[in-house]
């Protein structure tokens, strides 16, 4: 299978590539429908799945082709997939949104979350550097410990939240209170659907973009950058541009910048914990770029504490500047 979809035309590549992404979203979607179930069904509070399992759902499709590709020798894709991800979820989706509607900044993200994420880059950017510029088995672990850390954090803070009468409005608790608990039996088989939906889908995105790159001679990079990171991305725009369009865009930023910070932490975290990821210097300039335009929107959060239409224009266009820079590196 893995020789044919690498092998393959190039209109077939690119519907092995859309079929890919489907198989991680839908593969990631009854997954966590299937976890929670039985998290509830073991009296787990809705605070602890939704900042568990429902939050790193929406970075499964990342961890999967990161995983995949770094298992695959794929290297380049791996690292640019995770990176790429984060401007366009900063970028892209904030910037959609504020476009369409101001995005309110909550204190919490000002404060905690941001800062917090800029530091997950920082931290990349400096075990990339060490060494012979490979993320290796312990870079993973130190990743992972930073990720259990957060997460902990994250736990604490909302329990204590819910305890003063002030609960948090995370959408990945309110995702997880709504869902509603099915059979055990049907619970499983989610569980192993979805997982099995996620590595094929991680297979198949990582074979089909590496065909397309040989095709269109582009780098393992540009590919993870642009296609796979705007594909794996897309589920995080669509509920955004929903969200805006309701003007429900209150928690927004601070979804994107949590997802930054999982994508980081625990997709490059597990893959490079599985297999070693070498780095490039483009990636080092990609994770430089990330930490400016961080740096960026935390300023624009900052003022009035939202983020304005023309906001929202000027990081739309950035985005655009630097899919052609990439594009003519």
């Amino acid at each position: 299978m893995t020789a044919f979809i690498e092998n393959c035309s190039l209109p077939a590549a690119v519907l092995f590539l859309v079929l890919g992404f489907v198989f991680l979203v839908k593969g990631a979607d009854i997954f966590v429908e299937g976890s929670s179930s039985i998290a509830k069904r073991l009296h787990v509070p809705s605070i602890i799945i939704g900042l568990t399992i429902v939050a790193m759902g929406t970075s499964l499709p990342e961890t999967a082709v990161s995983v995949t590709a770094s298992i695959a020798g794929n290297n380049e894709l791996a690292v640019s997939n995770a990176v790429g991800s984060n401007i366009f979820n900063l970028m892209v989706v904030i910037g959609f949104c504020a476009v369409m509607t101001p995005v309110a900044v909550q204190k919490d993200v000002l404060k905690r979350d941001f800062p917090f994420s800029m530091l997950c880059a920082v931290l990349l950017f400096a075990l990339g550097c060490i060494g012979p510029m490979i993320l290796g088995h312990f870079d993973g672990a130190v990743l992972l410990a930073f990720f259990a850390v957060y997460v902990v954090f994250l736990i604490r803070s909302a329990l204590k939240a819910s305890k003063s009468g002030n609960a948090s409005d995370d959408e990945s608790i309110a995702a997880a209170e709504e869902m509603k608990m099915i059979s055990v039996s049907k619970s499983i088989f989610f569980i192993v659907a979805g997982a099995a939906g996620i590595a094929l889908g991680g297979d198949v995105v990582v074979n089909s973009a590496s065909n397309i790159a040989t095709k269109f001679g582009m780098s393992q990079t540009l590919v993870g950058l642009t296609i796979v990171s705007i594909g794996t991305s897309l589920p995080e725009l669509v509920t955004s541009i929903v969200a805006a369009r309701k003007n429900e865009v209150d928690m927004a930023l601070g979804n994107a910048i949590g997802s930054n910070i999982f994508n980081i932490l625990m997709v490059l975290g597990i893959a490079s914990a599985i297999s070693p990821i070498a780095f490039l210097t483009e990636n080092l300039v990609d994770i430089a770029i990330l930490m400016v335009f961080s740096i960026l929107v935390w300023i624009f959060a900052w003022t009035k504490r939202k983020l304005t239409k023309p906001e929202g224009a000027v990081m739309l266009l950035l985005y655009a500047a630097y899919v052609v820079y990439i594009c003519m590196r």
